[in-house]
């Protein structure tokens, strides 16, 4: 199994940071190899990824999720695929936000690339473009404020 821990920090306040995180299909614009996300409810999205030239589609669930907080999920089919984004208000207008991910590496290429840390590049450098994406907007496209037990 592959992990990977990551933080950032953005110059939003925390409500904002989270809920344009909230907005799950738009994830392709600021994460590379993600094709699309659709959510299919509350709790559940359907994600289509490309990876080392392979194109693959899988489902996730929300296991966790509180506002302002933490985002957690875990794959239910395809990949093996869990983490967690977390929500640190620094203050009033700062937020450091950190992404633990866990997957299973499939294939010679995937697990080649998470010896060398080529997935913890991926997951800094996506952390970055969420940090310019909503930054430049100041505000969160749209939220939700629902709350999931663990």
């Amino acid at each position: 199994m592959a992990s990977v821990v990551e933080t950032v920090d953005v110059e939003v306040p925390v409500r904002t940071a989270y809920d344009q995180w909230t907005q799950f299909e738009s994830f392709p614009e600021f994460m590379a190899g993600v094709d699309r996300i659709t959510q299919l409810d509350d709790k559940h999205l359907r994600w289509q990824v490309h990876v080392g030239g392979a194109e693959r589609q899988f489902d996730t669930e929300i296991t966790e999720q509180h506002p302002d907080e933490r985002v957690a999920w875990k794959s239910t089919d395809g990949v093996t695929h869990a983490g967690v984004i977390t929500f640190h208000k620094l203050s009033d207008t700062n937020t450091r936000i950190t992404a633990q991910i866990d997957w299973q590496p499939e294939g010679l290429k995937e697990k080649a690339g998470a010896a060398i840390g080529m997935d913890d590049h991926r997951v800094k450098a996506d952390l970055k473009k969420f940090k310019s994406f909503i930054e430049q907007r100041g505000h969160a496209e749209g939220a939700w404020r629902g709350d999931v037990p663990r």
